[in-house]
């Protein structure tokens, strides 16, 4: 008996869990908005340098001045960093040059720059002007961010262990509705990345707090169904990402959108139960006795107040409440050679995953085609990639996977390399079939890794390895400064990363059809019983060849004949065995 037991008896998955999950999943609709918003306010309109203002007066339209003013690069378009030191006026008129426009002096846009506000009306890129030199800072306040997500990650998993999920949750919410709507409000760049670095420590709060309030609530049987519902909001928001930036196209006003209703999301969470698992064992039975009274009630079950006493709620978690004092730490995932192996082919492979799926969702302007419609595209995909990856994982295993979606992703990564630019569709295409791949392995990784690890350490090692998700997706935005240098660069570093996962993963053993391990000692038994499994199946296929080849013989046939009916002999198969 233990509290999925009296979960059961409170209505198991009722009313309340309906609501309880809803309320608790609709903030993730703009989760995605938080960790893909770069793409949208740090969004590059095309620029050059400004044209000094005596041009004003005269009358030459805007593309005979930029060609006076502004030499072309390898691409035949206006160059977006350097100008003419004097302006080239012969270059306006037809009559032929002798002059090689190659040849003349050239200088940086000291009086600034002019951008064009067709896609973007304003971004921090034109605010505080990261071009040119400047431009590593437009990835790295995307690195800082994930940083804040990675710090807070770190902060709020030991604060909600010690003073409850609900109410760090409602802090991250608070937390995260005043410091993002502050973000539109930052006067210089380093304001920006300190509001954003806070933000993302708040994003982490919520994720992590929201998470564990719905497992805690809801029976086991229920939690494959939920938890894959709660991914579909996440894939809505990043469409939902893409409406909200066409709408506004400035930076400051896109911020207000997806962080305003956090303050809304604040309010309402006051309703939450705090998790009666977590109050029980912190010694604080009398309220979880309460919140158990509320839940059954709200799923029409008011007898269930008088069954359900203190000392049945005791009984139920002495379990685990004893089981709640053996300590594990992040020391005991290296201990064995089993678990060492598994925590480190984890790590590259989570480290991997995200490193690609970021790599390829926040450099949406590279393909050509409408930045808002690439978004909207990326995160349909989401749907018939989860679907696929859930297929698989029933029919082909865990192991198989996760290696084949990370080698599919490298591939077409690989590939869309050596696609000329003026191929859109053909590049966007790969990109898109790329971005399936990671949010299949994403999908298949998540799973894995809480069946890899046994019970009594599951959530230290999923905060571990998950850790090394974020390091990759901090890394993902700084590898694309690297185009400077080639342009193929970025992919080739991705796309390498993700091969090296995806063979990592083939020595991960198999989980599926195999019970949870549930102490240190039994985790070494999942290699057992995979090769079991093996075993039994060539057994399966030695008994049945078996009584063919009796009845062959029975019949006056000959292991000749067996062969032509497709039957290998018999000594075939043991040596397999051997």
């Amino acid at each position: 008996m233990g509290f999925a037991d009296l979960l059961d008896e409170v209505g198991g998955f009722g009313r309340f869990q309906m609501i309880h999950v809803t309320l608790l999943s609709i903030p993730g609709l703009l989760m995605a908005s938080q960790n893909l918003l770069n793409n949208f306010t740090a969004g590059v309109p095309e620029h050059h340098c400004r044209i000094p203002n005596i041009t004003a007066a005269l009358n030459e339209s805007t593309a005979a001045l930029l060609r006076a003013f502004i030499p072309l690069d390898s691409s035949l378009t206006p160059s977006r960093c350097s100008r003419y030191t004097d302006a080239q006026w012969h270059l306006i008129t037809d009559r032929p040059s002798h002059t090689n426009a190659s040849d003349l002096q050239t200088e940086a846009c000291a009086e600034g720059w002019t951008y064009d506000k067709t896609e973007f009306i304003s971004s921090i890129v034109s605010e505080w002007d990261l071009v040119c030199t400047l431009r590593p800072l437009k990835q790295m306040s995307q690195t800082i961010y994930m940083g804040g997500v990675l710090t807070g990650a770190i902060i709020f998993g030991g604060l909600s262990d010690r003073f409850g999920r609900k109410g760090m949750l409602i802090w991250s919410y608070f937390q995260l509705a005043v410091l993002g709507t502050f973000t539109a409000l930052s006067p210089s760049y380093v304001v920006y990345c300190v509001f954003r670095f806070l933000t993302g420590m708040s994003v982490s709060g919520v994720i992590l707090n929201a998470v564990s309030l719905k497992v805690e609530w809801i029976p086991t049987k229920a939690r494959t169904l939920v938890g894959t519902i709660s991914s579909f909001f996440f894939t809505f928001g990043q469409m939902i990402l893409a409406g909200v930036a066409y709408s506004l196209k400035d930076w400051r006003k896109i911020h207000v959108a997806v962080c305003l209703p956090f303050f809304a999301f604040f309010i309402y969470s006051w309703w939450y139960s705090e998790s009666a698992r977590w109050l029980v064992l912190n010694g604080r039975s009398e309220e979880a006795l309460k919140h158990l009274h509320r839940v059954a009630k709200i799923n029409g079950k008011p007898e269930m107040t008088e069954k359900i006493t203190l000392e049945v709620l005791e009984s139920h978690m002495q379990k685990e409440v004893q089981s709640s004092k053996s300590i594990h730490t992040v020391f005991d995932l290296l201990k064995t050679p089993t678990m060492r192996k598994i925590s480190m082919c984890l790590m590259v492979v989570w480290f991997s995953t995200s490193f690609a799926y970021y790599g390829l969702a926040m450099d949406l302007q590279k393909f050509g085609v409408n930045i808002y419609l690439m978004q909207i595209i990326f995160g349909a995909v989401d749907f018939p990639a989860k679907l696929v990856a859930l297929l698989m994982l029933s029919f082909l295993g865990r192991r198989i996977t996760q290696g084949t979606c990370l080698l599919m992703s490298a591939s077409v990564i690989f590939a869309n390399i050596f696609v000329p630019k003026d191929m859109q569709i053909t590049r966007t295409a790969l990109a898109v079939l790329g971005k399936g791949f990671t949010s299949a392995s994403f999908t298949c990784i998540y799973l894995f890794t809480g069946e890899l690890y046994p019970t009594v350490i599951r959530q230290t090692g999923m905060g571990f390895v998950s850790t090394m998700a974020r390091i990759g997706s901090m890394a993902a935005p700084a590898v694309l400064i690297l185009d400077e240098i080639l342009p193929a660069l970025p992919s080739i570093v991705y796309g390498g990363s993700a091969v090296l996962a995806g063979l990592i993963a083939f020595l991960l053993p198999e989980t599926l059809d195999i019970p949870l391990a549930v102490h240190m000692r039994s985790i070494s038994m999942i290699n057992h019983c995979d090769w079991e499994k093996k075993i039994q199946s060539l057994k399966e296929q030695t008994q049945s060849e078996s009584v063919a080849l009796q009845d062959i013989k029975q019949s006056g046939g000959t292991c000749e004949e067996s062969k032509s009916s497709g039957l290998h002999p018999l000594s075939e198969t043991s040596a397999q065995l051997n």
